[in-house]
């Protein structure tokens, strides 16, 4: 992990390059919540006894939950695209290797893979990081790509088109 000394850009980001995330423990709270925000009550997260007779033996985050805290985990801890960031374009490949069980502590490490400038913006690029979320044993639970629009060394952020 590299301390945040300095906003990073498009330019900055080559390929290879790698972080590991902020940590967060997934609670029962976190899961509940999850589920009243989605409408997501799917009884293997949100019913002890359904969950204590599955294949798990106990209530497990959403697949979905554990994605989305990769995301912000992803920069939580250095902030150093925050200002550069424009979009977040997409998802592929996303797999879902094991539960997330509550009471685990994941991280999303990242890793630049691709980086190419916008053929129709010269303002910006377009950056694909592979990402693993790690739980606290080193146990890869989901692994994908995420792909970010980011702006130029010196473009403005804000007031910019998405397409």
């Amino acid at each position: 992990m590299m301390a945040a000394t300095r906003p990073l850009w498009f330019d900055d980001l080559t390929v290879g390059r790698a972080w590991s995330g902020a940590t967060r423990t997934v609670t029962e709270a976190d899961v509940d919540q999850f589920a009243e925000l989605t409408g997501d009550r799917f009884p293997l997260h949100t019913d002890d006894e359904y969950a204590r007779r599955s294949p798990f033996g106990t209530r497990i985050a959403h697949g979905l939950l554990g994605l989305s805290l990769a995301h912000g985990l992803m920069w939580a801890r250095t902030g150093e695209l925050d200002e550069s960031v424009i979009a977040f374009l997409g998802l592929k490949e996303w797999q879902f290797l094991a539960p997330i069980h509550l009471g685990h502590t994941i991280r999303a490490d990242y890793q630049v893979v691709e980086q190419r400038p916008s053929t129709t913006k010269p303002d910006r690029g377009v950056v694909e990081f592979a990402v693993d979320v790690v739980n606290q044993d080193g146990a890869t639970v989901q692994r994908g790509l995420k792909t970010m629009l980011i702006a130029r060394r010196g473009q403005p952020t804000t007031g910019l088109e998405t397409s």
